[in-house]
């Protein structure tokens, strides 16, 4: 005989997943580098601008740092909501899924 689910179990759903740890740290690792050679290329403009460009770029070699470690390890990046408005709420046959998804018909 099968086995009746409990209401108050949560049931989560493949749309609910986070990505990857692997792929997350991945994106930070690729945009942490690519500020730091940002950074790189204001230091070396430092050595070969004049004038108030400078200080421009010295300011970028001294900070980007900065917020290159911050945006980095500032955990997992927002997922992007997933909505599943698109169906038809008079479609189908009205039944539910817990946590008020609707059954998509087939």
């Amino acid at each position: 005989m099968p086995r009746l689910r409990k209401r108050s179990e949560v049931v989560h759903t493949v749309t609910d997943a986070h990505r990857p740890m692997s792929e997350d740290i991945g994106y930070r690792e690729r945009r942490y580098m690519i500020t730091m050679a940002i950074r790189t290329a204001c230091l070396i403009l430092a050595f070969f601008v004049h004038g108030p460009w400078r200080f421009v770029a010295l300011a970028g070699a001294i900070f980007l740092p900065y917020f290159a470690v911050i945006f980095a390890n500032g955990g997992r990046e927002p997922e992007p909501a997933v909505s599943l408005d698109s169906v038809d709420p008079d479609e189908g046959d009205g039944r539910e899924f817990p946590g008020g998804r609707r059954e998509i018909p087939s």
